[in-house]
């Protein structure tokens, strides 16, 4: 397998919402995160040591509006520009002011050619000492995004043949999981073969079990929509509860994952395509599972505000 440029980990997902008072405490308040900056138009919010995991921004309809991904290194950032230039993606540098903005020491911007989300891949981000606040949960981690797409071999060709990230296990035709190589998580990113391009869901890796029934229970009292879980995957080994945000996106908290090493791991599974694939403890997904927001084309993000 040829991997051309080497990952560190998946960066922030961005979310864009029609209430942002509501997304914000939402995120907050039930999932436990920390908000790190504030603003009438855009909030940033944290469960690590980076400015931020995920940014909301308002808008007058729910989207996702883009998603980023962390390299090792600026050498191994150039090589990745140099990947997205030859696949005719029109990278763009990003400036100053953005570099600033998001504590980065380099950064580009291009469209997903199969879904046209906005994808920034960025190098030398500063860590931040503010302490975490979140009290509800204890999150480790953003884990991984998973898009639905139109066209699965057309994003295979993307993410595994040109970028080089790993395929961990998938269905034939229908998903795959990949890692963003050599992050040793199972999958930072996943694809689904849909009939439209949207947002399956995103994760929240925790560090406890117990997580997972106190967010259950916690979700319930607020009632926020359970949408899957708890249960276990069969890709990855997680043990796994799904949820939906104000707009409807699914969010997922999940414990224990796969781990890979760098040299030497497993090839990837074909998996059936059967239920208990996904859930090996046997619950069934409710319909509104994983049917998220919409991509927003980067044309729009750029032209945002």
């Amino acid at each position: 397998m040829n991997h051309p440029v080497r990952f560190g980990r998946l960066g922030y997902c961005r979310l864009r919402c029609p209430d942002l008072a509501a997304s914000t405490a939402f995120y907050r308040d039930l999932v436990g995160l920390t908000v790190a900056r504030e603003s009438e138009s855009e909030v940033w919010l944290r469960c690590s040591d980076k400015p931020a995991d995920i940014v909301l921004e308002a808008g007058p309809e729910a989207g996702l509006a883009g998603i980023g991904f962390e390299l090792e290194s600026d050498l191994e950032l150039e090589r990745a520009l140099a990947l997205t230039d030859a696949s005719g993606l029109g990278p763009q540098r990003l400036g100053a002011a953005e570099l600033a903005q998001r504590h980065v020491a380099a950064a580009f911007r291009c469209a997903d050619p199969v879904t046209g989300l906005a994808i920034e891949f960025y190098a030398g981000q500063t860590a931040t000492t503010e302490p975490l606040t979140g009290t509800v949960a204890k999150i480790a981690q953003l884990g991984h995004v998973v898009l639905n797409v139109t066209d699965l071999d057309a994003a295979h060709r993307f993410w595994v043949e040109r970028m080089g990230f790993a395929m961990s296990d998938r269905v034939a035709g229908l998903a795959e999981w990949l890692r963003a190589w050599p992050n040793p998580l199972h999958h930072s990113l996943a694809l689904l073969q849909s009939d439209r391009n949207t947002l399956h869901h995103i994760n929240f890796m925790v560090t406890d079990i117990d997580d997972i029934g106190k967010a259950m229970n916690r979700m319930k009292a607020a009632g926020v929509p359970i949408v899957f879980g708890p249960g276990r995957h069969l890709p990855s080994t997680s043990i796994f509860l799904y949820f939906l945000d104000p707009d409807g996106n699914t969010a997922e908290f999940s414990f224990g994952m796969e781990l890979f090493e760098e040299a030497g791991a497993r090839d990837p599974r074909e998996l059936e395509h059967r239920a208990d694939v996904m859930d090996m403890w046997g619950s069934r997904p409710d319909p509104r599972f994983g049917k998220g927001s919409p991509i927003v084309p980067l044309r729009e993000v750029a032209n945002h505000g």
